[in-house]
């Protein structure tokens, strides 16, 4: 696993333990002796996060053992069927875009991929999309719209990919497009925030009805490092910029930009993926549920995110 470096003493713990445990003699002081440093492991474990600071939490966000969209998938969407393309361009691996069945009901769903290992991760892309992977989730929306099904997404992205090409095939229409096609969308829409949130490459699959955050995660309109680069003219203010942009799951529920967190696992989500997803699959019921008992989900989307900007306005 890797290790974080505020997380070093429960390392030490860990190693500790195992070496213990790999004596394996029966003897009683030893069985003791690893049953008090698991308890100190799981107090200090508690208590480094409970008390996470903002850049830490991004540390943790973007932790590469976290679940990724392919995990929740496929734990969580039963005869998923992938489909691929923007029919203008290419195929955009940055984002898994396809229909299936959560618990019984036919949903489609949309989500960032970073990918798991090196290779896996140049595949994607590291999850930042280009114009096409956008545009393949307006075709997607456009599909789920003609057979009337909710619409998934899992949210997990430093930001679209800035690059000259990105630019040059249109990158801020097709995310405003998104966007645009997101609000206009019939059916419920439940947007997972699962790892990183990052600037309007998010913002394109979390135009959503009912909006979850895992505990950890965070949601930004730009990276703390972009954030101290451009207003603190140095890189070395990255935490600063962390604190000052309220990033954290537990700030944005505060300003209710999201309606509800996800709790993780003790340790973050990476140290128990199985745990995290079963949660998740529960939430996203649960607002599919409440969802059903809203009249017209289209409406109630467009009023949502006219009432960001009436709060955001009120709080200046």
């Amino acid at each position: 696993m890797i290790i974080l470096d505020f997380e070093r003493p429960i390392f030490e713990l860990d190693s500790k333990i195992k070496e213990l445990k790999n004596l394996n003699t029966g003897d009683l002081s030893i069985i003791d002796e690893i049953k008090r440093l698991e308890n100190k492991q799981k107090k200090l474990l508690k208590k480094i996060y409970s008390e996470l600071t903002p850049w830490q939490k991004v540390l943790v966000a973007r932790h590469q053992e976290r679940p990724k969209t392919s995990d929740y998938i496929n734990a969580l969407i039963d005869n998923f069927v992938p489909l691929a393309g923007d029919r203008l361009f290419g195929n955009d691996l940055a984002i898994i875009a396809g229909i299936g069945k959560f618990r019984g009901m036919s949903v489609a769903v949309l989500g960032h991929e970073k990918g798991k290992d090196t290779q896996d991760r140049i595949k994607h892309n590291f999850g930042m999309p280009h114009p096409e992977g956008y545009r393949k989730a307006h075709r997607i929306m456009d599909l789920a719209d003609k057979f009337d099904l909710p619409l998934l997404t899992f949210i997990d992205t430093a930001g679209a990919y800035p690059g000259v090409g990105a630019e040059e095939r249109g990158q801020a229409e097709a995310i405003a497009k998104c966007i645009e096609r997101s609000l206009q969308f019939k059916k419920p829409i439940i947007a997972t925030i699962i790892g990183e949130g990052g600037s309007g490459g998010a913002v394109a699959l979390a135009v959503a009805n009912t909006i979850l955050m895992l505990e950890h995660s965070i949601y930004s309109v730009i990276s703390p490092e972009g954030c101290a680069s451009i207003l603190y003219r140095s890189l070395e203010k990255a935490q600063e910029a962390a604190e000052a942009l309220k990033l954290t799951a537990q700030d944005l529920l505060r300003f209710k930009m999201i309606d509800e967190i996800i709790e993780e696992p003790l340790g973050g989500a990476h140290r128990d993926p199985t745990s995290i997803i079963k949660s998740v699959g529960e939430k996203i019921k649960g607002a599919l549920a409440g969802a059903s008992d809203i009249i017209s989900p289209k409406e109630h989307r467009n009023q949502k995110f006219f009432d960001f900007c009436r709060n955001f306005e009120q709080k200046k």
